[in-house]
């Protein structure tokens, strides 16, 4: 039986548990959570409590204070909470893997010359792909595609080549990926329809014997990432069943946002050609001195300073990153705000913070927020950094990333795989809507709190190899 005793006292955030006992608003939740928490903001403010099936989740949209919560690890803690979804979608227990020992072998393979090296493969897995996917059709002829399915394709394939390097499976591998993927999010609340269910696990299924340690062996190098992985999971005491599992979650964290990003970037280019002209105008003085599919973008990149492109990247991921940071309390705590206010909170509960709302979405802190402006963050041709809500500089104006000592390992690497396709893409294809008119699709409302959103549809785009090496 359940006995609610949460009651909403004195000094703890407003509660709005719902009409629905136990369950409370989760399924309004589950449908759109920006929607959703964005009515309870307007309700509460910055801080409210509402019920999840059972749970209190204390919701908290003031970016000036969420330096309380990212920085708190004695009365909050982020592993176990972690853990419980982990085990929910990808069937993995990693209890005897310490998080700073992991985290600390991700920054061994995500900066400096590991960085530099896989940046260097991935320019070159995206050139190669992206030749072969023209094999068999003359230099003038238009090819039709999606394209978030052109992007998704080709930055997953590309990226699994980079970090698995294994070559004749690689797009069975996408295909079921895709169909987990599409999933992921109602395999995680709980609200899979019975087809749907057997769908996941099945895919699930093959990808966990696809990426088994056993199928992977032979063409990965010894020093490879995968390989290196593999190695980390062994010394760390972790199974053959569960290794294949790991393998699994590894392959979405490092290949979920790469192509949804890049879709949405290159959305919004076509769909506002000023800022196309612009990141064209900003790609062909990067080329000027060399237009050969065999340099390198990484090798421009590294030499060169791409403010334009920056900008476009961090309005769409303003636009489009939708992550929720969470933590469990595991002692009472008062939370001290950046107003002076204090709350209590109590053990057991949850706290979220959902920086698409705010900051991303907060029209204190960005003048339309609903608009894509691509020199948003542009100041006189350098990136802008100085936002204010409330006459108060903010540190967080956007948090695509996460915050804190869990902020994304992986966001350099993601982050030059973009620009490198979006440049490759742009400098030596055309490319251009079928349809003028078209707009951007919706975003797929299920998606929030799952890092980048995905689009409810596509756009349809046509792309061909450029006739000469200077046309734009």
């Amino acid at each position: 039986m359940f006995v609610d005793t949460h009651c909403g006292k004195k000094n703890e955030p407003p509660l709005d548990k719902g009409f629905i006992p136990w369950l409370g608003h989760a399924l309004e939740f589950g449908k759109d959570a920006a929607k959703f928490l964005a009515r309870m903001k307007d309700r509460h403010g910055d801080i409210f409590t509402v019920r999840l099936i059972g749970k209190y989740v204390t919701v908290l949209l003031d970016p000036n204070s969420f330096d309380a919560i990212t920085n708190d690890t004695d009365c909050l803690d982020f592993t176990r909470s972690r853990n419980q979804v982990i085990q929910r979608i990808f069937s993995l227990q990693l209890q005897s893997i310490n998080p700073t020992a992991e985290r600390e072998w991700m920054e061994q393979h995500f900066r400096g010359l590991s960085l530099s090296k896989l940046c260097g493969s991935m320019n070159s897995n995206l050139q190669k792909l992206l030749l072969s996917d023209q094999n068999g059709c003359s230099p003038s002829e238009w090819r039709q595609d999606g394209l978030f399915s052109l992007c998704y394709s080709l930055l997953f394939r590309a990226g699994y080549l980079t970090l698995f390097e294994k070559r004749d499976n690689t797009t069975e591998v996408y295909n079921e990926f895709r169909k987990f993927d599409d999933l992921l999010a109602k395999l995680a609340r709980c609200s899979l329809k019975r087809e749907e269910s057997k769908t996941v696990t099945l895919s699930r299924e093959r990808l966990w014997e696809l990426l088994s340690p056993k199928c992977l062996r032979g063409e990965s190098e010894s020093n490879s990432w995968q390989q290196s992985y593999h190695h980390f999971l062994q010394e760390n005491g972790i199974d053959a069943e569960m290794q294949k599992k790991a393998l699994l979650l590894q392959l979405w964290t490092t290949q979920c946002n790469a192509g949804p990003a890049a879709f949405w970037l290159l959305g919004f280019l076509l769909t506002h050609p000023e800022a196309m002209e612009a990141v064209k105008s900003e790609i062909r003085g990067l080329t000027l001195q060399d237009t050969s599919l065999q340099r390198p973008p990484i090798n421009l990149l590294e030499a060169h300073s791409t403010p334009v492109l920056d900008s476009v990247l961090s309005e769409t991921l303003r636009l489009t990153a939708a992550v929720m940071i969470r933590r469990e309390v595991v002692h009472d705590k008062v939370l001290q705000m950046a107003n002076g206010q204090e709350y209590h909170l109590r053990r057991g509960d949850m706290v979220c913070l959902f920086p698409f709302l705010s900051p991303q979405m907060d029209p204190q802190i960005h003048q339309e927020p609903q608009v894509f402006k691509y020199d948003r963050f542009l100041n006189h041709r350098e990136m802008k950094d100085t936002f204010y809500k409330n006459g108060k500089r903010l540190k967080y104006y956007t948090m695509p990333w996460g915050a804190g000592s869990n902020i994304c390992v992986g966001k350099d690497f993601a982050v030059t795989a973009i620009k490198q396709f979006v440049i490759l893409l742009l400098t030596h294809f055309d490319l251009e809507m079928c349809d003028p008119e078209d707009k951007m699709p919706p975003v797929n409302a299920s998606r929030y709190g799952f890092g980048m959103l995905q689009p409810d549809g596509d756009l349809q785009v046509r792309h061909r190899l450029k006739r000469t090496q200077n046309e734009s």
